[in-house]
């Protein structure tokens, strides 16, 4: 069941695979999470000190969260992979000239977990295309449902 999207990843970039990884979370972080009350919009993963991290999502507090933690919104979290993944997204990332972007946050057996894309940016003429083919299936499917 997915949480949120990140639509915008799809317009920016081409994604050639998809990896799901856990999240290091804090309490409060899953209860708002839980509530819908986050924002991948401009997210991105960053390598740091032998681990991937998740930077710029935004989870906003709950109003009932607890009063001796000062939730932080936008601290890093750090992603959860084995060793051979992480090997093989830096090898990508390093030589190949990929990115990592987030691509949803879904539950996976009542964990939170996160899709990642493994990707390559869109040129802008690229990005036209693609709403061109998108504005014509839509215009199909209207022309079909009006012809039934």
């Amino acid at each position: 069941m997915s949480i949120i999207n990140n639509k915008k990843a799809f317009h920016d970039y081409y994604i050639e695979e998809q990896i799901q990884a856990g999240l290091v979370l804090e309490g409060w972080e899953v209860k708002a999470i839980r509530a819908g009350r986050v924002q991948l919009k401009e997210a991105y993963i960053h390598w740091k000190r032998g681990a991937f991290y998740l930077v710029g999502c935004h989870i906003t507090a709950l109003a009932t969260a607890s009063t001796h933690v000062k939730p932080d919104p936008v601290r890093q979290r750090k992603l959860l992979l084995k060793q051979s993944e992480i090997n093989k997204l830096i090898g990508k990332v390093e030589r190949s000239g990929y990115t990592l972007v987030p691509l949803n946050l879904h539950y996976h057996h009542g964990m939170v977990k996160m899709d990642m894309g493994l990707a390559k940016g869109k040129k802008q003429h690229d990005k036209r295309q693609s709403s061109k083919e998108k504005d014509w299936q839509r215009e199909k499917q209207r022309i079909i449902k009006q012809t039934r």
